[in-house]
């Protein structure tokens, strides 16, 4: 006679339909306890007051303060620990601090990303979010799941803060000028035009203090002449690229595309094609490099041709304007891999043929392919090489 369902197999499916929770994966007896032994996976919740840690493969927790002396008792807590990885959640700037302290003792610090962090709390079925609860997530992630190491670049640091600071006073500065236009009390007019200049005034000053950064240190000045070489990039387009893309002549072309929120992702199943979107990436950068598409579509002759052919085979101009800011980002990661500065010129070529580009590297000439396609334009080197 057979069993009855619910009896069948070692484990009972009597799971509410409304829960969240499945099944516990199985495993062998003594893997915890031979991983205990050897690694151990630090989550660290951020606040601003404190630290919530959580060790992964013991589920101890501890609590600390965010502050100089906590961080030393973290680091005394974790001293002699077998520790594979910390992870911690960007909070704001408030995990420099603690970062900095781990780094220091040689203890391997990571990012990992709040969004990501999130869908795997609700993929595990864990609904409930606290600091402490927060803390075991992440160590459950850092153990299970990819993370970064946490760069260490007081340059960059501080380039990014005035990138930020310049980007935040550029929004107050539109949105201003959009009251002002509005306001007809003279008093409040005048106030508004004092406050307005004042931001120009302030919005110069860090141009000029992220000038003067780039300019003390020789690879970020060889760098931001690369970039400024190239028809179309100027001192704000160099400046966030060198702060938030750090990656950019290291990574491949679409890592830097999706680093920058421009790389189109699928969105099909079975026999539907559903539209190609771009979806997260930096968003900050994204901005600049869209802006700096805008005018390289109109004054860049490669790239006016680029988007012109694009907008002529029926693109949305938005699609069109996309894939201009990501061919400038895969132009500006070759010209930084092999350093080598480009121009362009007005020199008709054979049509719809893909262009190759000769870099010179080291005293070597080298053949790189880039996908450039042009009526009118050669690529050309800085030795004056057609890259026809």
């Amino acid at each position: 006679m057979p069993k009855p369902w619910m009896s069948w197999g070692p484990t009972a499916f009597f799971v509410n339909p409304n829960s969240c929770k499945g099944q516990a994966p199985a495993h062998k007896e003594g893997t915890e306890e031979m991983v205990v032994q050897t690694v151990q996976d630090i989550g660290i919740d951020v606040a601003k007051r404190w630290l919530d840690v959580a060790v992964f493969q013991t589920q101890e927790q501890a609590h600390f303060d965010n502050d100089k002396d906590g961080w030393a008792k973290l680091v005394r807590w974790l001293r002699g620990r077998p520790v594979r990885a910390i992870g911690m959640e960007p909070s704001g700037g408030y995990e420099r601090g603690v970062a900095k302290a781990l780094r220091s003792v040689d203890l391997p610090a990571r990012n990992v990303n709040p969004h990501k962090l999130r869908h795997y709390a609700r993929a595990l079925g864990r609904l409930a979010k606290n600091d402490r609860i927060d803390a075991l997530l992440i160590a459950r992630y850092t153990a299970e799941l990819p993370t970064r190491p946490v760069r260490c670049d007081p340059i960059a640091e501080q380039l990014a803060d005035l990138v930020v600071a310049r980007r935040q006073l550029s929004d107050d500065k539109v949105s201003l000028a959009n009251q002002l236009e509005q306001l007809r009390e003279p008093m409040v007019k005048r106030i508004f035009t004092q406050r307005l200049r004042r931001i120009e005034f302030d919005i110069a000053l860090l141009a000029k203090r992220m000038a003067e950064l780039v300019a003390s240190q020789p690879a970020l000045a060889a760098k931001d002449r690369l970039i400024q070489s190239f028809h179309g990039a100027g001192p704000v387009l160099s400046h966030t690229i060198l702060a938030l893309a750090p990656e950019i002549g290291q990574a491949s072309r679409r890592e830097i595309a999706a680093l920058a929120g421009l790389a189109p992702y699928d969105f099909d199943t079975g026999t539907f094609k559903g539209r190609r979107i771009i979806w997260g990436g930096r968003h900050a950068l994204r901005r600049v490099v869209y802006m700096a598409a805008l005018t390289a579509s109109r004054s860049n002759p490669v790239l006016k041709a680029f988007h012109q052919r694009l907008v002529a085979k029926g693109k949305e101009p938005k699609v069109a304007l996309v894939a201009v800011a990501r061919k400038i980002m895969t132009i500006l990661s070759a010209m930084l891999r092999h350093k080598t500065h480009t121009k362009l010129e007005n020199t008709v070529a054979h049509p719809t043929s893909l262009r190759e580009a000769t870099f010179s590297h080291r005293g070597r000439r080298e053949e790189r392919t880039i996908h450039i396609t042009s009526n009118t334009n050669v690529f050309t080197s800085a030795s004056g090489s057609a890259m026809a």
